[in-house]
Formats: structure tokens, sequence, C-alpha cells
């Protein structure tokens, strides 16, 4: 049995104050899907069938470059990390999984966290490798880079943690590895391109042989921060380079927040998905570059865009599409956990709601070279306020309608509060 953080009858008491409105709303709402030949209860289902992965980290206070404002109930390790990420896929049924960063989630027994894992009705998603940091005791400092290095030593040290994470994704049930590498240049000059690009693909086909028949190696890419004159994997023409170099199991990871303005995300990744070689998401939000804001805080209809080639991906029966879906987000001046429910909740929306584009209307429009009605029929699913859908979808699989103020009636970061000593925020630097 599935053990549970929150009190379900606080989630019951919450959900019975809005089951008559809800049905009221899912009903016209239905209505309104029929007239345009939809079924709400089979875009119901598909929307309850989704998941999207939590990242282990998101659940701390991030910060700025220059400062960190910890909140209250940090969790201080990762079996607490697990339990606030509990809490989440309670409320929002939306979670099941959790992404893991080593070493920050290292620990002793691996089969303590896999245990903790399936008691708490939580699964392990892709491992995520750190070589943007040192940590205490290490060998060799990855100051100047990590796997694409000048010492030979380095870069053996940073292809070895990767290795460890296999071995400890393994173990867990993971089947991906997630590299990203803060390798690159701040000055002109300081590093001969090609030849850190060459250590690069030498390191990662080290790394890739070792992967497991089963498994997926995620590449992502990120046009700067912290290497702000030049990054080694800074875009998708790099990324899919990179794949494609390494293999069938090689993919491109996108971060929807790290790429430059107004870069065309959804129309990258329909080129990914073309050519066999988009492996997944990080879902945030950018005002202005590698800002890692809450999922949809900000431009809501580019989410809706990217999940509208997704959908179509989908309905095409693309041949081996599987994505992997995940959150990664630095949470400031907001309690974490609220904001990973919104921004699971939003990828949700944007999925519902790309579920509802008239595919063979839009078809009929882009072959007749109509652009007013081709664009018309995507704003009309955007458009489509779907709430009904994800609180009903909620609602029968037992979760929170309203997930934050179930979250807030139940008092829980106000108990963790009281068991986790406080941090200090002493540190500078995004967790």
């Amino acid at each position: 049995m599935t053990e549970t953080m929150i009190d379900p009858g606080v989630i019951a008491a919450g959900n019975e104050k809005t089951t008559q409105g809800l049905a009221a709303d899912y009903n016209a709402l239905g209505d309104q899907l029929a007239r345009r030949g939809l079924d709400i209860d089979e875009i119901t289902a598909k929307v309850a069938a989704y998941g999207v992965a939590i990242p282990s980290w998101g659940v701390g206070t991030g910060g700025t470059r220059f400062a960190r404002f910890p909140g209250e109930g940090e969790p201080r390790h990762i079996f607490d990390k697990l339990e606030d990420c509990a809490v989440i896929h309670q409320l929002t049924g939306a979670t099941p999984t959790v992404s893991l960063h080593i070493p920050w989630d290292k620990v002793d027994d691996i089969g303590e966290l896999r245990s903790r894992g399936e008691a708490l009705g939580l699964g392990f998603d892709a491992m995520n490798s750190n070589t943007f940091q040192d940590q205490p005791g290490q060998a060799h400092s990855y100051k100047f880079g990590s796997l694409t290095h000048t010492d030979a030593a380095t870069r053996q040290q940073a292809i070895e943690h990767n290795l460890e994470c296999i071995e400890i994704g393994k173990e867990l049930g993971s089947k991906a590895l997630t590299v990203w590498i803060g390798d690159g240049s701040n000055f002109p000059g300081q590093s001969n391109f090609a030849g850190q690009f060459e250590r690069y693909l030498t390191s990662m086909k080290a790394i890739y042989a070792a992967l497991p028949s089963d498994w997926r190696l995620f590449s992502e890419h990120k046009m700067y921060e912290p290497a702000f004159y030049s990054t080694v994997v800074q875009d998708w023409g790099t990324n899919y380079m990179i794949a494609t170099e390494l293999g069938d199991q090689a993919y491109c990871l996108v971060d929807l927040g790290h790429h430059a303005p107004n870069v065309n995300i959804e129309m990258i990744v329909s080129r990914l998905i073309q050519f066999g070689k988009l492996g997944g998401f990080h879902f945030n939000d950018s005002k202005y570059g590698d800002d890692d804001l809450d999922t949809a805080a900000i431009d809501p209809y580019r989410l809706f865009l990217v999940f509208n080639e997704l959908v179509d991906a989908e309905q095409r029966g693309v041949k081996d599409f599987d994505p992997a879906h995940m959150l990664d987000q630095s949470h400031n001046v907001t309690d974490p956990i609220e904001s990973l429910m919104q921004s699971a909740m939003e990828v949700q929306r944007a999925y519902a709601q790309a579920l509802l584009v008239d595919r063979a209307a839009l078809a009929e429009a882009q072959q007749a070279n109509d652009a007013l009605m081709a664009t018309e029929t995507l704003k009309r699913a955007f458009r489509t306020d779907v709430t009904p859908i994800l609180a009903r979808a909620r609602l029968d699989k037992g979760a929170a309608t309203d997930p934050v103020a179930a979250f807030r009636a139940s008092g829980y970061r106000r108990k963790v509060a009281a068991e986790r000593p406080a941090v200090t925020g002493a540190g500078g630097g995004i967790v």
C-alpha cells in the first residue's frame, strides 16, 4: 500500500466543496466539445494517463548567481526530497517519477532509496550527472571544463562519474542518463573550438559505450551559463550532431528555458521528431534567457505549440516516438511544492489543448495556404478552457481538484518546517 504524505481526508474535504460545480462545468465543456466532434471523456482519460517527472533538486529553493534565500522546511537529503515529491504526486496525480542528480542525491544504500520510492508510489526517471561543480575531495577541478578539459585525467574523472550514474540508475530502475556540462569559454581565444568539441565527443563515446542496451543517453544544449563567450553544446544543431555521431541510443534533450530570445522552439521539436532524435524535455519558461521560471509562467502559447507538435507526431504514429518529460525549474520566491504542482498542471493543460486541435481542418488550411484559418484553428484549441478536464482527471485518480488549496489546508509545510532544521542562505548560485 502506498504511503500518503497528506491526510486523504483533507483532499476529500476540499474535493467535496468543488464536486457540484465541477460536474456542471465538465458537462458544459463536454457539450461544447461534442459539437466539435470531440469526446471529452476520451480526452480526460489521455490527460489522466499523462505524467511528467519531478527533478529532485526542484523541491529545494533555488537562487540567483548572487544569493539564495532558503524557504521553510527545506529538504535535507534525498529522502526528504522524495517525501516532497510524493506530496506533489498525491495532490496532482501527474508526477509519478523523480529524476535524481548525482552526487547531490547519492546514498550509501541504493536499495533503501529504491524501496522508499516504491513505498511512496514513485519511480525513478533519468539520472543526471554533475560535472559542472567541484565536490569535496575531488582530485581534479572542473573550473576549466570536465568532459572537454585539456587535461586527460580530468576528462577521465568526468567520464567515470557518468559511468557511476549509470550504475546507480540501473539499481534504481532508471532507463536514461542526461548529460549537461557547463564547459565552454569566457574569452575569445581561451579555447580551441574544434579541439574542445573533439574531446567532448571522445569522452561521450566512452560513456555511450557503457550504456545498457535498453537505456537512452540525452545530451542537453544550453546557449550560455556559466560559459558566457562560447558553450560546447550551445544549440540544437550541435546537439543533433552529437546524437547522430554517438549512435541510435543517443538523443537530444530540449530545455524550453535555454534558447535565445524568439527562437522557434516548436520548429526545433518538429525537426528532431522528423529525424528521430527527440529524446525529451525539461519544461520551464524564460523571459530573457536561462531563467528556469515556472512552466507557462511567461509564454503558455509557446508551450501549447510545442505540444501541438508532440500530439501531431503521436497521432501520425511516428515510429519509436517516446520523448521523456520532466520539469526543471528554480524557485526563488515561491514555495517549490506549489510551483511544481502548478507547472505539472500547466503541462497537462497544454497537452489537453493540443488534443483539441482539429487536425483535418488544420491540414486543409495548410494545403490551401490559408494562413489565417490555419492559425485560427490552433488558437481555437488554445483558447478553450480545459480546466474542468484537468480537475476531473485529478478527481478520478483520487487527487485534489485544487492541489494548491489542498496543500495549504494540509499544513504540510508547517509540519516539515518544524522537523527539518532551518538552513542559511549564505551561498550563491542556482541549486
